[in-house]
């Protein structure tokens, strides 16, 4: 293993990896994706500042995720000036080339000459999910990092087995990544089921089971700790059919919009993403990867049965199982693109193995000059792959131009910020200390009468601050995503009209109105009110 992490290339590979990510980032222009908007800002200002405590989740549900994963991208973006952040974060995320360098060595181990790891880091370099989120707030590209470095130690020994520390440092890694972002948990099963077939499986998984649970707890036992206590579910609001929160509703919580309708659809998405469609992503992208590692598999299998050998080694089966295991419970789990990221880097290495050993099956390379000739190959189909791939687009705005926004005279003493819409969340961290910040928009986990949270707003309700109240919704909204103006009536509530609203420049250039609000009942039946509501959670 150390002879592939000490490859006399490896200093200039990691430099590369993170200079490519950060001129990269800069060219894309700065971040202002709709999680981020959403709450991913968010999660990691309310970490920073303890607000978790103070606001109602101004992100909707998924301010319950575990915030720490968010916790950088906030602290680089917000603690240094533009475009230098974006171009931090990018060279944080370009590192993933410099993993997959390493384990590309360690898959290849002799076939990795400087042709076909070129190969690899191209087909990687252009992964289109990767690509789009390089400079991001995203997570997904921020726990790729420790899965694939873990995948490269699980596979650091060419005898099929691995020492303890390697299987404890693995362990840690893939438990980590899942405490961090629990979609992760695919790629952590799949690593487990693949060591059965280890040399001494047992001794493996043992090692590497409990390696994993001590990384999760680590990055994710705090906080489901604090869920626990606060809404009696560790995973709150997440699977709540199990847990059962009485502060969400008894339904699990699961994204079906690009789930596959039949087992049709299921094996068609990897050449849908070849030609462009994008049934398990949002926006646009093409990607011919999965594609390709199918075709090539299927030759691999149809030329042993040919040959009637093995033309794969056990090493390589290993490699197999850890890859589909994955895409299958990935796709019965999500489908969702982004959170298959590993795997879409995994595959650059993966196909130039599928590419040698098929190549070598036929001619029969001669010892100790094992897939000479079929490095020009390789370097064929990196370069068709580069070019048939491209990345999707979360949203960005030019560096020349970066949100900054500037509050009105009205807005800057604290005030109470009712939000009628999503996503919003990240003007939290733009308003006066001292605010307070509660979303009443959420449809998926409506605040409970009478619950822990609803108890808060009106709790804050009956508190003021000096900068009054005032409801929040975009200027110009689509016909799916109306503000809530509604729920204002059940705090007797309503927009004061004879005041005039403000505006807020909003990230995607929609202004953000904010409007100032008054109690909607008679003077006596309001003060009832507010003494009612008066004990703050």
């Amino acid at each position: 293993m150390s002879s592939a992490r000490n490859h006399p290339a490896a200093p200039l590979v990691i430099a590369g990896s993170a200079i490519a990510g950060a001129v990269y980032a800069y060219v894309a222009g700065e971040d202002i994706n709709w999680d981020w908007q959403n709450y991913h800002d968010y999660a990691g200002f309310a970490l920073l500042a303890g607000r978790f405590d103070v606001d109602v989740a101004p992100g909707g549900f998924q301010s319950f995720l575990n915030p720490l994963i968010y916790l950088l991208p906030y602290v680089v973006r917000h603690g240094l000036p533009a475009p230098w952040w974006g171009m931090a974060l990018g060279a944080l995320h370009g590192l993933n080339l410099a993993v997959v360098f390493w384990l590309t060595r360690v898959l290849l181990r002799r076939a990795a000459h400087a042709s076909t790891l070129a190969a690899a880091l191209l087909i990687a370099a252009l992964s289109p999910m990767a690509l789009s989120e390089v400079g991001t707030s995203f997570a997904d590209i921020l726990t790729t990092i420790p899965i694939l470095a873990g995948l490269a130690l699980l596979f650091s020994h060419e005898d099929n087995d691995a020492r303890p520390r390697h299987l404890l440092a693995a362990g840690l890694m893939f438990g980590a990544a899942t405490g961090l972002k629990l979609t992760n948990a695919t790629f952590l099963i799949a690593a487990g089921v693949s060591l059965l077939l280890m040399a001494r499986p047992l001794r493996a998984v043992v090692i590497f089971g409990a390696a994993s649970a001590l990384g999760g707890l680590v990055t994710a036992g705090p906080w489901a700790l604090k869920m626990l206590r606060d809404f009696g579910s560790p995973l709150y609001p997440f699977y709540n059919t199990i847990f059962r929160s009485p502060e969400a509703p008894l339904v699990s919580i699961v994204d079906t919009r690009f789930m596959p309708r039949s087992l049709a659809d299921a094996l068609a998405y990897p050449f849908d993403w070849v030609v462009g469609k994008h049934p398990s992503s949002e926006w646009p992208f093409r990607d011919p990867r999965f594609a390709v590692s199918i075709v090539l598999l299927i030759a691999v299998f149809l030329t042993g049965l040919w040959q009637r050998r093995e033309v794969l080694g056990l090493r390589d089966r290993r490699l197999m199982i850890f890859f589909w295991i994955s895409y299958v419970l990935w796709l019965l789990a999500f489908s969702i693109q982004r959170y298959l990221m590993p795997l879409e880097l995994l595959a650059a290495p993966l196909i130039v193995l599928l590419l040698i050993r098929l190549i070598d099956a036929w001619r029969e390379p001669v010892a100790g000059q094992a897939s000479v000739r079929s490095r020009p190959a390789v370097v064929v189909a990196a370069l068709a792959i580069a070019l048939a791939s491209q990345p999707t687009d979360w949203m960005r705005r030019p560096w020349s131009d970066p949100y900054r926004p500037q509050l009105a005279d009205a807005l800057r003493q604290p005030a109470t910020i009712l939000l009628l819409q999503k996503p919003l969340g990240y003007v939290a961290s733009v308003l006066p200390e001292g605010s307070r910040v509660y979303q009443l928009s959420e449809l998926v986990v409506p605040l409970v009468p009478g619950g822990v949270l609803d108890r808060r707003v009106r709790g804050g309700l009956a508190d003021p601050l000096p900068g009054g109240v005032w409801a929040l919704y975009y200027a110009e909204s689509p016909a799916d995503n109306p503000p809530r103006l509604d729920v204002l009536a059940d705090y007797d509530l309503k927009i004061d009209s004879a005041r005039r609203c403000e505006r807020i420049p909003g990230a995607d250039g929609t202004d953000v109105m904010a409007c100032p609000v008054i109690s909607a009942a008679p003077p006596a039946a309001s003060t009832a009110t507010l003494k009612s509501g008066s004990s703050a959670d």
